[in-house]
C-alpha cells in the first residue's frame, strides 16, 4: 500500500456520512435511491460519498437490469479491517520509495534509448 492508497483509505473513512453508509450497507446491499432515503442525502451528494469509498475499496457498486429494462445500481460493504500503526506508514512511505526510484530507472533507460 502506497501512502496514497492509504490516505485514501483514511479519508474515506475519516467523514461522519461514509460512516453512516457504511452502517447501513453492514445490513446488506442497497440500491442507491433506497440508501439516499435512508440516509436522507441528495443522489449526487451519495454518489460523491460511494465513490470515495469505492476507491478505498471499502464497497462495491453493480449495475443490474430492472424486470422492466431499467439499470439499477446496487452497493454492498466488501469486508475489511483497518490497522494503522507506525510500521502500516513506514511500509507506505517504503513503497513510495521503491514505485519512485522504479520510474526514475525507467525514465533513465527511456533517455538512453534516445
Amino acid at each position: 500500500m502506497t501512502s496514497e492508497e492509504l490516505l485514501a483509505l483514511l479519508a474515506a473513512v475519516g467523514h461522519a456520512q461514509r460512516l453512516r453508509i457504511v452502517g447501513e450497507l453492514a445490513q446488506g446491499r442497497l440500491h442507491v435511491s433506497e440508501l439516499a432515503r435512508r440516509l436522507g442525502l441528495s443522489r449526487p451528494l451519495l454518489y460523491m460519498h460511494l465513490e470515495r469509498l469505492e476507491k478505498a475499496g471499502l464497497v462495491a457498486g453493480a449495475l443490474e437490469l430492472s424486470a422492466d429494462g431499467k439499470a439499477m445500481k446496487f452497493f454492498e460493504l466488501l469486508p475489511f479491517d483497518i490497522h494503522v500503526t507506525v510500521d502500516t506508514v513506514l511500509t507506505a512511505l517504503r513503497e513510495d520509495q521503491a514505485l519512485a526510484a522504479g520510474a526514475e530507472r525507467g525514465t533513465a533507460e527511456k533517455g538512453k534509448r534516445t
